[in-house]
């Protein structure tokens, strides 16, 4: 039994919180880089850094722009840094890009088994990711969660970007929840302050990301190592 029974609803961000960031990202960040600077691997060094990311490792420091980011936020910023992309252009390819990685990207656990238990736990359940909604569907299908998801939106899908409240807020429309009966599951400050904006009932920060326990434990209720901790989190604590 849930020691928070106003709970019916789990919200999840996707990239480092669903997704390990670290095993998955960094090579498809700087492959990102390489393609906003067309194959000049100086400029994708400076693109990197000029979003947060580290040009060797690709990994992304903090709740920088890389990090929590949509692809239009990626794409401005590069290309007001040098990348000779028209913008338009640049979100097309970087979409395409991140689309095209799901395969190499790696869980935090078994993620059709955990989903299926919450769903069976009587929860509601929904990814809001700053990736496009395509990735975040595509996503879904490849690990077998999309049947158990009541919802799914992107930074494209007319309900604003983080760290504003209008995806939590359609996830509430959409499912006939009211904000104190969500729970916002997130790896980064944008993902918490969503949640506070919307009125979530909590907010649980993550640590398979690139936020740091510094970062999100003053912004959320729960900071756990991953979602593997979240049934007990909420039956327990």
């Amino acid at each position: 039994m849930s020691r928070y029974p106003a709970i019916r609803g789990l919200l999840f961000d996707k990239d480092g919180t669903l997704l390990d960031y670290a095993a998955s990202w960094p090579p498809i960040n700087r492959e990102a880089g390489l393609l906003a600077a067309k194959g000049d691997a100086a400029l994708a060094a400076e693109l990197l850094r000029v979003a947060g990311g580290d040009p060797v490792t690709g990994f992304a420091l903090g709740d920088c722009l890389l990090a929590v980011g949509n692809t239009q936020e990626l794409a401005e910023a590069w290309c007001d840094a040098g990348s000779p992309f028209v913008l338009a252009d640049l979100i097309f390819a970087l979409d395409a890009l991140f689309q095209g990685s799901i395969a190499r990207m790696v869980p935090v656990c078994p993620l059709d088994d955990l989903f299926t238990r919450l769903r069976g736990a009587g929860f509601t359940l929904g990814i809001a990711s700053s990736d496009s909604i395509a990735s975040v569907t595509a996503t879904a299908a490849h690990f077998g969660i999309a049947d158990t998801l009541a919802f799914m939106t992107g930074y494209d899908s007319g309900h604003g970007a983080k760290p504003a409240a209008g995806m939590a807020l359609a996830f509430c429309a959409a499912t006939g929840l009211e904000p104190a009966e969500i729970a916002m599951i997130g790896d980064s400050r944008h993902d918490m302050e969503m949640g506070r904006a919307a009125g979530a009932g909590l907010r649980i920060g993550v640590l398979t990301g690139a936020g740091t326990r510094e970062t999100l434990e003053p912004v959320s209720d729960f900071c756990l190592d991953s979602i593997i901790e979240l049934e007990t989190t909420l039956s327990r604590n």
